[in-house]
């Protein structure tokens, strides 16, 4: 009599990633890796075929990412029942905005005066200065 190996393997997806991505952080939180926290609080997106992507911001998160992926992988595997699961990484360029940078107190203060015109009035009546 020949037994033949059950063929049946889980698929990891985007639900049941969600459903146990909580429990996959506080592992992490428990052994003190906040930088991996970091990445795992960005959004992880889980593609056809169960391929993580990790969007990461720079290049040390990356280099974290690619560090802590095996750790990650067995996690994924314990917490989902998923058998197969790989891990791509995904650098994010940061985006440039429009609205410049607010580095000085008197900076600050001409953004608010722009945004809210009454505050120019109660800056006059009550002679509020930002340079003290």
């Amino acid at each position: 009599m020949e037994v033949k190996p059950s063929v049946h393997s889980l698929t990891l997806t985007q639900e049941l990633l969600d459903a146990q991505i909580g429990l996959i952080r506080a592992e992490f939180k428990k052994a003190g890796k906040n930088l991996e926290l970091a990445i795992l609080d960005q959004p992880i997106k889980v593609k056809a075929g169960g391929e993580l992507v990790l969007e990461v911001a720079g290049h040390v998160q990356e280099e974290i990412a690619g560090k802590m992926k095996p750790e990650l992988v067995g996690l994924i595997r314990q917490y989902t029942g998923a058998d197969r699961v790989l891990i791509s990484v995904e650098l994010t360029e940061e985006v440039e905005s429009d609205v410049p940078k607010l580095y000085t107190n008197s900076d600050k203060l001409n953004h608010l005066l722009k945004k809210h015109g009454a505050l120019a009035d109660l800056q006059r009546r009550f002679g509020l200065e930002v340079d003290f």
